[in-house]
């Protein structure tokens, strides 16, 4: 069975008010009972320190989305993508998106939390370069889940001004 082309994913683009509905609908799909708010959402997209996209499809149909915390340790705020658009590198799309975010700023790490028992999202997070740290017990609430916490070192050099006159040019 082919695809119609509208419903093929067309690209990222940053979240706006306007996705959240669909945003809404897919968090408890994705998320269960630890599913966020709308009201979470309004808060989160009002933050400039917040940087949160989308992958539509042509007919304009959120079917992915992701988010991070900036500062010089970002977090991975959420990665959801919809059951039925698996497998196809959104995911990876949109987390090589907010590590790029993320080396702007300029952040020395980027760190996130993962459900201890989801391999499939750890295989990603490790092909990136993040490396476990710890597991934080019953992280996830209501349900109690477990969480392990990853780290992806950034190397970002720590901006201490400029340097002497003519050092811009220097090739080593």
């Amino acid at each position: 069975m082919t695809e119609s082309p509208r419903t093929v994913p067309t690209g990222l683009r940053p979240m706006t008010g306007a996705d959240l509905d669909r945003v809404i609908e897919l968090e408890p799909i994705l998320f269960g009972a630890g599913a966020w708010s709308r009201e979470a959402y309004d808060s989160e997209l009002t933050r400039s320190d917040r940087h949160y996209v989308v992958v539509e499809t042509m007919d304009r149909r959120v079917v992915a989305y992701a988010g991070i915390a900036l500062a010089p340790e970002s977090t991975i705020m959420t990665i959801g993508v919809d059951p039925q658009f698996r497998r196809r590198g959104l995911a990876r799309l949109m987390l090589a998106e907010l590590i790029a975010r993320a080396r702007s700023v300029p952040a020395e790490a980027v760190f996130l939390e993962v459900r201890l028992h989801d391999e499939g999202a750890q295989a990603l997070y490790t092909s990136f370069g993040f490396v476990p740290l710890g597991v934080r017990r019953r992280y996830y609430q209501p349900e109690g889940a477990d969480a392990l916490v990853m780290r992806l070192p950034l190397d970002a050099p720590h901006h201490r001004g400029p340097g002497p006159v003519g050092s811009e040019v220097i090739e080593e």
